[in-house]
């Protein structure tokens, strides 16, 4: 049994059988978006790699899901007390491949032990049904069963809770899992894969491959796969949904979004602004709830504006190691995409409240100041397709109803925000909103102890909570014929 504390340099990042194995595939530099320099070189693991590791976890799966629930939980415990002692290494770590500020990979990390925690706790609440037969001398028990193998695809804006978020759950449930981490962020998920080995974890029960697409897709299409949960981009999750077909292989899949902030005229104006800008800018607005659009009833519109602008102009751009309010941007490409969202809207007519964008001014890295622009018809693709970036498009609506319909005609229902002080207003956005979490006079951040979902083209399933946790089981049914046995068959369906 590997209890290997960390990673050897160099080619050794797949993480198989309880074993740190050289990969044959070629290396991908990974880069701090701070100054764009390469950290690091992690290979793309083979389809060869990759089947080597889906089949450790399915050797390991079925003495995994016999052990009693309270072991796994356990050893869940133990990886949450090692993350926790290891914080500040952890969170540097995500700090140097995500770029966002310290202060927030701190809460990172912080969230990744309490899930780890959370979920152990149900170790002994995971219940079935016992029901009534229609025969006599019969009881049917309906009870739950490991899934078997789970690829866990993880996305790179939060590796590290990321992987926390799925692995918990899949491992209290009984299965096995064989984790990718995005191929911008994958130093994190190795890092607390390091620390699982020396936590305890059997063979083969938790493995790690890296790499790109291509590496995904050999993961997500394996025959021997059970489970696929993956959080990324809707245009990834339909490729997924490609990739397993044949295999009629489950899914959850946590996708983009468009979250819209309704803010009325009734809304306590200067709370709603502080609570709308936390939900933009977390994470230099690379965060799926983000408050992607802002609905201003138009009697407030100049009020709200005015009051943003300001606040949006004393967030702090630097840096993320230091006292930063925004970090960098990932990539130079989603750089790119973010500055283009902006472009396209300035050029349909959108005027620049705060004109923000790229910085260069700072030197190497990638840069991006806050952009909020008003005069947005909420036609424009700026208002409509997901921007994951600290812009801000303010669209004037008249009314509540007018908000709901604009925000069920998106193909998007992960988030939304509402600002009011009306009851009736707060109650038919919670009836008629299509999305799949709702955030009433408060700001962005998700219970785990909740359920969060997508609606629409922002996913399948979903995750945290008791609900969470029940979609890495599934169901049996058991009968339980207690009577003499007939001599002959029986009718029955």
């Amino acid at each position: 049994m590997s209890r290997t504390a960390s990673p050897a340099p160099a080619q050794r990042t797949n993480f198989i059988a309880g074993e740190w194995l050289a990969s044959a595939g070629a290396g991908r530099e990974i880069h701090d978006p701070t100054h764009g320099r390469a950290i690091a070189t992690v290979p793309d693991a083979t389809p060869a790699e990759v089947a080597a590791a889906v089949g450790a976890a399915r050797a390991a799966q079925e003495p995994w899901g016999r052990r009693p629930a309270l072991e796994r939980a356990q050893l869940l415990r133990a990886l949450a007390d090692r993350i926790e002692a290891d914080g500040e290494r952890l969170a540097a770590t995500v700090t140097a491949e995500v770029g966002k500020p310290i202060s927030q990979a701190a809460g990172e990390v912080g969230f990744a032990v309490a899930i780890l925690r959370y979920t152990a706790e149900w170790a002994l609440r995971l219940q079935g049904d016992v029901l009534p037969a229609d025969q006599p001398d019969e009881v049917i028990n309906v009870i739950r069963v490991p899934v078997g193998t789970v690829a866990a695809i993880c996305a790179w804006n939060f590796p590290l809770a990321m992987l926390a978020r799925k692995v918990a759950p899949a491992l209290l449930a009984g299965n096995t899992v064989v984790a990718k981490p995005s191929e911008l962020t994958p130093l994190s998920a190795l890092a607390v894969t390091a620390l699982a080995a020396e936590a305890g974890f059997p063979d083969g029960v938790l493995n790690l491959v890296c790499g790109g697409p291509d590496t995904g897709r050999a993961l997500v299409g394996h025959p021997g796969v059970d489970m696929v949960s993956m959080t990324g981009s809707t245009r990834a999750g339909t490729q997924i949904l490609a990739d397993v077909a044949e295999n009629l292989t489950r899914v959850s899949l946590e996708l983009g979004g468009k979250a819209p902030a309704i803010v009325l005229a009734d809304a306590d104006l200067p709370a709603a602004v502080q609570q709308v800008l936390g939900a933009r800018h977390l994470n230099g607005g690379q965060v799926c709830t983000s408050a992607e659009v802002v609905y201003v009833e138009r009697e407030v519109l100049d009020a709200f504006s005015e009051r943003y602008v300001r606040a949006a102009s004393a967030l702090r751009v630097g840096d993320p190691r230091e006292d930063a309010d925004i970090g960098p941007l990932v990539s130079e490409g989603h750089l790119a995409k973010v500055q283009a969202a902006v472009d396209g809207a300035l050029a349909a007519g959108a005027q620049p409240l705060l004109a923000g964008g790229r910085d260069d001014s700072r030197g190497p890295g990638y840069w991006f100041s806050p952009v909020v622009l008003g005069g947005v018809d909420a036609q424009m693709p700026v208002a409509g397709d997901e921007v994951f970036g600290p812009v801000t498009p303010i669209v004037a609506i008249e009314s509540l109803q007018e908000a709901i319909e604009l925000t069920n005609a998106s193909p998007y229902g992960l988030s939304a925000y509402l600002y009011t002080r009306n009851y009736q207003h707060a109650m038919r956005a919670a009836r008629d909103l299509r999305c799949g979490e709702l955030y009433i006079n408060r700001g962005i951040g998700e219970a785990l102890q909740a359920y969060h979902s997508g609606h629409r083209r922002s996913g399948i399933g979903g995750e945290d909570g008791l609900y969470g946790l029940l979609g890495y089981t599934q169901l049996r049914s058991v009968y339980h014929h207690f009577g003499e046995i007939e001599g002959s068959a029986q009718d029955g369906i």
